[in-house]
């Protein structure tokens, strides 16, 4: 491993760089501590995930409908992923405290602007000869809404989805980092450990953190892809059997 042969022959101090046997070694000693940080760190941002889902399609859903509310209150979904978490954070702590709360809601603040620009993306790329067939048969706007933009718009949706469980993870743990030793997540771990200049237990701590972002990312996608295809096999049963 080109790590472990680097630092061996370089001979750097473990203060500087850590080899990869003494990470993992880490890892383990500290292993019962960092599954409780990373349970907590998941359930905070799967909770934003969630609540950044919902509030991400519903915006989508009104800006999709009304033109002047779109060109109204879309920039300010744009202004809200232009400010720095980092700048979020600590506001959102200090209004709601020190809490599992306050993570959740960094976690979903952080992961929304994708669900809502994907989203609305999708819902306004309809085919325009669909929607005015649906005119022509005197559809009702919520008819149209639910059987022809939102099935149109469900790939865009969950590509949105992917995208904001990747930011989750990352908005829980910046939460739990300004937090501190309040809420043991891995955020707080990260933070202590780099105050410590405990090297081997900070880079195991942040290798379980990646861990945990590219289990989430998969696994969304994997559900993704499942809901896809699904529903495009219901569709074209549906087809065949007219």
């Amino acid at each position: 491993m080109v790590w472990q042969a680097g630092v061996v022959l370089t001979g750097v101090s473990e203060l500087i760089l850590p080899s990869p046997v003494s990470v993992l070694k880490a890892g383990v000693r500290i292993r019962e501590p960092l599954v409780a940080a990373t349970v907590r760190t998941s359930l905070a941002a799967i909770m934003g995930l969630l609540v950044s889902s919902i509030c991400g399609i519903l915006a989508a859903f009104v800006f999709s409908i009304s033109v002047t509310v779109r060109r109204s209150l879309y920039p300010y979904a744009v202004l809200l992923q232009t400010v720095p978490i980092i700048a979020i954070a600590p506001i959102v702590i200090l209004t709601f405290g020190r809490g599992f709360f306050s993570i959740a809601i960094i976690a979903s603040i952080i992961s929304l602007f994708p669900v809502i620009t994907n989203t609305t993306t999708g819902l306004l790329q309809t085919d325009q000869n669909l929607a005015e067939f649906f005119r022509l048969h005197r559809a009702t706007w919520l008819q149209t809404l639910l059987k022809l933009r939102l099935p149109s718009a469900l790939p865009y949706m969950i590509t949105g989805i992917r995208i904001a469980s990747g930011t989750a993870i990352v908005g829980a743990v910046v939460g739990e980092f300004f937090v501190g030793s309040g809420q043991p997540g891995l955020g707080s771990v990260i933070r202590a450990k780099t105050e410590s200049l405990e090297l081997p237990e900070l880079y195991a701590t942040v290798a379980t953190t990646t861990a945990l972002g590219t289990l989430v990312f998969m696994s969304i996608s994997a559900a993704g892809e499942y809901v896809l295809d699904r529903w495009f096999g219901m569709s074209l049963e549906a087809q065949h059997g007219k």
